[in-house]
């Protein structure tokens, strides 16, 4: 993996680290589970392999499409390009293909198996609202992520949840029609429940990954560019228009929303409910506390 210029965090790097262990323990839960009851998990292992592959393989094409976002030329999107290629020289990495989507919904969002394969997109709506300095903070975010391989990590991390979801189906289908004793039944009703709670808590753990990935974005693009202020302008106004945008056109954005700048609902509640473990990104006032601090450090006006 070529280095790039982006810094790094260590206590971010723990929690990642904390984070992928615990879903790697409860892999283990399931596979011991499993082998003691004798069960064949190779089918559901060899297709869950192929889907996870298939998910990463084509993230670009998949993102693009659901986006329904077009690649852009230097010539047709000038000052986004100059942006891009601005950050991708101060990060020192190849630049990405450059894509944009026509939605009012102010968001961008990078995908890509690898560098070479990335692609960063932003929506008309961004564009309109956000300026240079802005939009450089937003882009930085994003090539923050290309830089990490973030695509990657997330989908090595969904295999926990992918395989459990296919072990609870799996169970579900291979139990219908079977004739069957008491204990029998009891087994399969063990491991149908085993399956459910390891696919939720792999759920939970993932969606944590995502939001220190996040915030581990936030302060990647901060650091780089020099200007977390920008980065902050450009998340308060992104989030007060959230708000403002209809609901159908911010269903448009939910495809690829763990990979956009902004969730594409309104900004979650303060606390720790259920919404803000089930979400992909960190509060807007965890962001801004976040970037504050970083402002402070670097001693910025």
């Amino acid at each position: 993996m070529r280095k790039t210029r982006y810094g790094t965090d260590r206590g971010l790097t723990a929690r990642m680290f904390g984070t992928m262990f615990g879903l790697g323990l409860l892999y283990v839960i399931l596979a011991a589970a499993l082998y003691a009851i004798g069960f064949n998990a190779v089918f559901v292992l060899a297709i869950s392999g192929a889907l996870l592959f298939g998910q990463w393989w084509f993230s670009d094409s998949l993102a693009m499409s659901s986006m329904r976002a077009k690649i852009v030329t230097p010539e047709q999107a000038p000052q986004l390009h100059a942006i891009v290629d601005r950050v991708c020289a101060m990060a020192d990495m190849p630049k990405p293909r450059v894509g944009i989507a026509n939605s009012d919904v102010p968001n961008a969002f990078a995908t890509g198996r690898s560098q070479s394969r990335a692609v960063v997109v932003v929506t008309t709506g961004l564009l309109r609202r956000l300026d240079p300095e802005e939009l450089e903070g937003v882009l930085a975010h994003e090539l923050s992520h290309v830089a990490h391989r973030d695509v990657t990590v997330m989908t090595i991390a969904s295999f926990t949840a992918i395989l459990a979801g296919f072990m609870t189906r799996s169970v579900m289908w291979s139990s219908m029609g079977r004739n069957r004793d008491q204990n029998t039944a009891v087994v399969f009703l063990v491991v149908t429940l085993v399956s459910v709670v390891v696919y939720f808590l792999s759920y939970l753990l993932i969606r944590a990954l995502s939001r220190y990935r996040e915030l581990g974005a936030d302060r990647g693009a901060a650091l780089l560019t020099g200007r977390p202020s920008a980065l902050a302008r450009a998340l308060q106004k992104i989030s007060g228009d959230m708000g403002q945008i209809p609901t159908r056109d911010l269903r448009q954005m939910e495809p690829v929303s763990a990979f956009a700048f902004a969730p594409a609902m309104a900004p979650g509640r303060r606390g720790l409910d259920l919404g803000s473990l089930m979400s992909t990104h960190p509060t807007l006032e965890r962001r801004l506390e976040q970037l504050a601090k970083i402002s402070a450090e670097l001693g910025e006006r």
